[in-house]
């Protein structure tokens, strides 16, 4: 047998397992998102971090009022009175906290970080101010809108000791269907496929939740002080502690935007920097799984010319393989949008042209995800919501630019 012939085999061999762990995440999903959450009920505090004026930002802010929860707390905080968002909170407080489900409503203004990124900064202020009857802290970004049964699922997984935290996702909803916001939801959705059962979870800053005991006694309250990102340094400090992160799918939620190439190409860039720096193994393994899914496809179709230019003996097979890869990467495409569809009803009809074309042009998003990927590789610094920051460690950020 010709040598290429054992590599087209392993290759085969391989892609049933990794078809398999995109099944499997599926599965996990598909059974866990309708199930009610009614048994536990710890005393918690909804932060809500807020900077400008998002999209669909008064009706985002809005289902944090409405959630099912029995006397939760709603806090949000501003870095100074003067950011938009600020006025807009006060207003939409006004109108909606005396008819709605919050024991406590409250608006903070955190003043100006100087050594973590502002976001992180503003919720150390709102963590310095909770009482000792708080048992748990769950936090959202206000550009994602909750369903009503969202908190009641987010906290759930808590009541398990072995998990030490707990957290949705985001899917982005294209509010236009230009090209580069579909490239946004289609890689977005590539990670979002990767959640599900398994030790491999990382917390998501919009969607995530953390028991108060749990928070000191890992340190995070000290580990936030020096740290750019809230989410990856708590999932790095949850799985140091040798603890889970509970992926929760009913608490994956839309994110509508839209955005340009410049903006997508900046936005990635920066995604999987703060990744490389603050959970270096995560950024490796996106890095090898990537660039093996496009190897594998790519790899194989040039075997395939290579084995009918050279009338190869076993032409047929080697022509098959890279029908079959393409196959199996469509299937795993075909499952993440039949899931989101499950996940959000509501907001299908407006993903149908991101759903056509993540499962027909997965391969060239493939290639963007990589391309975006190897940027990352190079330098430290990035600029965040018009903050320049360098990241020297998981648990150390300078901030040298405002």
């Amino acid at each position: 047998m010709d040598w290429y012939f054992y590599i087209a085999v392993t290759i085969i061999l391989l892609q049933p397992v990794i078809l398999w762990q995109a099944y499997y995440n599926y599965r996990y999903a598909k059974a866990k998102h309708k199930r009610p959450r009614e048994g536990y009920r710890p005393r918690t505090i909804l932060i809500v971090p807020c900077k400008d004026m998002d999209s669909n930002f008064e009706k985002n802010i809005t289902s944090f009022y409405n959630l099912d929860y029995e006397g939760y707390l709603l806090w949000f905080v501003v870095a100074e009175e003067a950011d938009p968002a600020y006025g807009r909170l006060c207003k939409l407080k006004e109108k909606l906290a005396p008819n709605s489900k919050p024991e406590d409503v409250q608006i903070f203004v955190a003043g100006q970080g100087q050594y973590c990124s502002q976001k992180v900064h503003n919720l150390l202020y709102c963590y310095g101010k909770i009482t000792e009857d708080i048992e748990v802290m769950a936090f959202a970004d206000s550009d994602i809108c909750v369903k009503s049964d969202w908190l009641s699922h987010l906290v759930y997984p808590l009541r398990q000791p072995k998990h030490g935290a707990a957290s949705g996702y985001r899917w982005f909803v294209p509010k236009k269907n230009n090209l580069a916001s579909l490239a946004l939801s289609a890689l977005n959705a590539k990670v979002a496929q990767q959640c599900g059962n398994s030790r491999f979870n990382q917390v998501w800053g919009g969607s995530m939740a953390i028991k108060v005991g749990t928070f000191r006694r890992l340190g995070l309250d000290k580990i936030w002080q020096k740290a750019l990102s809230d989410d990856l340094s708590l999932s790095y400090a949850v799985k140091k502690a040798g603890l889970k992160v509970a992926f929760v799918p009913a608490c994956l939620v839309a994110s509508h935007e839209s955005t340009t190439w410049a903006g997508l190409l900046e936005f990635g860039r920066r995604q999987f920097l703060i990744t490389r720096i603050g959970m270096p193994g995560t950024w490796w393994f996106g890095f090898f799984v990537c660039l093996y899914s496009i190897l594998t496809l790519w790899g194989t179709a040039a075997l395939a010319l290579y084995a009918v230019k050279t009338h190869a003996q076993n032409a047929n097979f080697f022509i098959l393989v890279p029908i079959l890869l393409f196959l199996c990467q469509m299937a795993g495409a075909i499952m993440r949008q039949n899931i989101i569809g499950k996940l959000l009803p509501d907001d299908k009809p407006k993903m149908r042209a991101a759903m056509v074309s993540d499962i027909f042009f997965f391969w060239l998003w493939s290639l963007l995800m990589f391309y975006l990927i190897v940027s990352s590789a190079f330098g430290r610094t990035i600029i965040w919501r018009g903050i320049g920051y360098k990241l020297i460690s998981p648990t150390e950020t300078v901030i040298i630019s405002r």
